[in-house]
């Protein structure tokens, strides 16, 4: 992954303990590690049996990496340059599996990072990089959060942050400010955590600040940076599990349009009715279960990584869902497309996208409750809407529209049903496309929710319409030769 290249580029230990680091290493790649000068004396880890010839060979630049098989151990060599009066040193690292590419990898550049840190305090660059490096593993964290690894993300910060992850649920806020301003403001979001937060700079925006801690403490903290600092805005999500960090952000993100209107500057995330909650919880599992099987053939992080990235590319456009993830967009796209033909459908219907969020987005708490058994039948898309609380909300909702002499209603679903084309909608509509998008823009305020932006608002209007019988219910079609019943609607 991405993440891996760029977290192993700048690790950095905290209080630069190379020690820490070593044995870090040595449990990543699940083996050992030690690190040596030239005169053989024990730097870090474990003293462990090496080739004096090999190791001198390395130290005196004869060859900068080795790597051998003996007795069933796999073992490889890295130079390390070291600080005057040592001219250089080794780390060894021994597996008993072959290194591969990840492993390989994983010593080469915590090689790197040792100097790095054994160099920190010479130079005003060397500081400053490891400053960089401090940065962007608090950014391969996140992004290990954001696809739900919260195993890995923690493994990698209670070595270096002890403590930073030790909890179940966490809100996470997004500070917005100017580009110029947001490292200073990143800093001083530290201090009001006193560090006890994993704050990012957002690859995605320029002026945005993420900052993930534990329970609400944080809130008042950050409220206070926002009278120090005029023209920033706070936006904050309700409590949330790690595994759903990226449903929290888009929280964060949703309040921090409100707070750009309030007088305060900030907004914490009003949770309100949302339509899953209005349907038989059982057969809401039982269906997503149903609608996901297909992917249960794949092996398990594959198949955790197609989940997690269609998710956050449903949730926010494939560029910004990319630099989120640190991979790049085409990947995204291909993920989502693998997606796709696995479900039999089609993404660029807005039907298929609500439907398919509802799943994705109730699948992440499957793994937070006990299975149910699944009934003979599997529950279906038609009778997760057809039920009393959700028809009420759903009309309810709509409704709302009414009123409004220029038939908003209609605008909004003729626009759905387009898949959200502008263009599109007009030509049907006879009417011109930025009519279309005025109307949509005016329904905003009246539903309470953002529509010309992809997301959680936008799907449960479509979810409202296909409850209601405004629009037709998609089919996600996995039929396959031989069985011809296999076809269901969502």
């Amino acid at each position: 992954m991405a993440w891996a290249q760029e977290l192993l580029d700048h690790l950095r230990p905290s209080g630069r303990d190379v020690r820490r680091l070593v044995n870090w290493l040595a449990h990543t790649v699940q083996g050992t590690a030690s690190l040596q000068d030239e005169a053989g004396t024990l730097l870090a880890g474990p003293r462990m049996p090496l080739d004096k010839d090999l190791v001198a060979d390395i130290i005196a630049g004869r060859i900068a990496t080795a790597a051998w098989e003996e007795q069933g151990r796999h073992l490889r060599l890295v130079r390390v340059e070291l600080p005057q009066p040592a001219a250089a040193g080794v780390l060894a690292v021994a597996r008993t599996t072959p290194f591969d590419r990840r492993a390989f990898d994983t010593v080469t550049h915590t090689a790197q990072v040792v100097e790095l840190l054994l160099r920190a305090r010479e130079t005003t660059e060397a500081r400053r990089r490891l400053a960089r490096a401090t940065s962007d593993l608090r950014l391969a964290i996140l992004q290990l959060l954001m696809v739900e690894d919260t195993v890995a993300a923690r493994r990698v910060a209670a070595g270096l942050w002890p403590g930073l992850l030790d909890t179940d649920m966490a809100c996470v806020y997004v500070l917005e400010g100017t580009p110029e301003e947001r490292d200073r403001l990143a800093e001083e979001c530290l201090v009001a955590t006193r560090e006890r937060a994993l704050v990012v700079r957002c690859p995605a925006m320029d002026e945005h600040v993420i900052v993930v801690m534990p329970g609400e403490a944080a809130g008042e903290a950050l409220r206070s940076l926002i009278d120090r600092n005029p023209g920033t805005f706070l936006g904050g999500s309700v409590p949330q599990s790690l595994a759903r960090t990226a449903t929290a952000y888009g929280q964060a993100v949703s309040a921090l349009a409100v707070a750009r209107f309030r007088p305060d500057k900030a907004a914490v995330y009003a949770e309100r009715t949302h339509p899953e909650r209005l349907m038989d919880p059982g057969a809401l599992r039982d269906w997503t279960g149903h609608v996901l099987r297909p992917l249960d053939t794949l092996p398990h992080h594959t198949r955790a990584e197609l989940l997690a990235t269609t998710r956050l590319g449903l949730e926010f456009t494939a560029v910004n869902a990319a630099k989120v993830l640190g991979v790049s967009r085409n990947t995204v796209r291909a993920r989502m497309e693998r997606v796709e033909a696995l479900l039999r459908t089609d993404f660029s219907d807005l039907t298929v996208r609500a439907v398919a969020h509802l799943a994705l987005n109730t699948q992440v708490g499957l793994a937070e409750t006990p299975p149910e058994p699944v009934g003979a039948r599997p529950a279906r898309l038609a009778d997760l809407l057809a039920g009393t609380a959700v028809r009420s909300w759903a009309h309810d909702l709509l409704g709302r529209l009414d009123p409004n002499a220029r038939d908003l209603r209609r605008t909004l679903r003729t626009w759905i049903g387009a898949g959200g084309n502008s263009e599109r909608a007009a030509q049907m509509l006879g009417m011109h496309p930025q009519t279309v998008r005025e109307h949509v823009r005016s329904a905003e305020p009246v539903l309470e929710r953002r529509l010309l932006a992809a997301g959680s608002d936008l799907y449960e209007v479509v979810l409202a319409h296909l409850a209601v019988g405004d629009l037709e219910p998609p089919v996600l079609d996995r039929t396959k030769p031989g069985h011809p019943d296999s076809s269901v609607h969502g």
